[in-house]
């Protein structure tokens, strides 16, 4: 048996995923945009020059994971909560994530195959607005669950569906529209952003 190793950036990815990654971070506003961006390019630059230190780079990259405490996931846990992700991002990107954060659950955005091959499609119901709310109650009625006590934390006012459907929504760096309806309906309001890097 021949082993087959695969190079990840710009070669199966159309990109650099850690310097994507950054990008990402810097967009969402998890980091000072500017700032970030700014070194974020210049690492990128050293690594495409061979002359990048990568343990002056990790730590420039892994210091955002630094600032978000786990907290928030901990006190479900030890409350004895079920955790879930849902997410509208697909599960080929999501579910490393939920697995690296111990969550078992995750419903997601399913990339349809065909013949062992993605298509470019979704499978079914995507799982973005109210396809959230549609994908959740087929969950819970394959798992015989409710949505007795639940609680739903989002960012974006296109989870309102979902926020309305539980009976404990909390609005996490809410985005504009979001927050001005937490604010009417008294919706809890928290932040899980450490400082800027």
């Amino acid at each position: 048996m021949a082993l087959a190793l695969f190079d990840l950036d710009n070669t199966l990815l159309a990109g650099d995923s850690d310097y994507l990654w950054g990008g990402f971070l810097a967009r969402e506003g998890l980091v000072d945009g500017e700032a970030y961006e700014r070194e974020n390019l210049r690492y990128y630059r050293a690594y495409q020059a061979g002359e990048l230190d990568i343990h002056e780079f990790l730590r420039f990259a892994l210091r955002p994971l630094a600032a978000h405490d786990p907290a928030l996931l901990e006190r479900h846990r030890t409350a004895g909560d079920r955790l879930a992700i849902i997410t509208a991002t697909n599960r080929f990107v999501t579910g490393p994530i939920a697995e690296l954060l111990g969550i078992d659950d995750l419903l997601a955005t399913e990339p349809q195959r065909v013949d062992g091959r993605y298509t470019g499609e979704p499978e079914g119901v995507p799982c973005f607005r109210e396809g959230k709310v549609t994908r959740l109650n087929a969950w819970l009625k394959a798992k015989g669950l409710d949505l007795t006590g639940s609680w739903f934390y989002s960012d974006s006012l296109n989870d309102l569906p979902l926020l309305e459907a539980v009976d404990h929504p909390v609005a996490v760096d809410p985005d504009e529209t979001l927050a001005a309806t937490a604010a009417e309906r008294g919706w809890p309001v928290i932040s899980l952003r450490g400082p800027a890097a």
